[in-house]
């Protein structure tokens, strides 16, 4: 991913200058905060930096996740299958309001 400073607009200059934005952000991976009445509230990045951008937060849920489970894995060591097996039976059926 490509750093650079973001830039800053506001949509009604967006919309008289959208071809020449749009090919800074496509061609050169410039990045624009979009603003109306001087409050941003969204962006502009070239597509690349949107696809590396999901990629990082993939990688983070999936990192999270495995965390998670390594916890999880330490705190019921000590169980049995079939205690496991009880606790979440019991939880599925207070889910189901049984």
């Amino acid at each position: 991913m490509v750093l650079t400073m973001n830039k800053i607009i506001g949509v009604t200059e967006l919309q008289r200058r959208f071809r020449s934005v749009f090919d800074e952000v496509s061609k050169r991976r410039a990045a624009y905060v979009l603003t109306r009445g001087s409050r941003p509230e969204a962006a502009l990045i070239s597509y690349e930096d949107f696809l590396d951008f999901q990629r990082l937060q993939e990688t983070q849920v999936l990192e999270r996740f495995q965390r998670m489970t390594e916890r999880m894995s330490a705190r019921n060591r000590e169980l049995d299958d079939d205690e496991v097996e009880a606790d979440a039976r019991a939880a599925r059926d207070e889910r189901r309001g049984r």
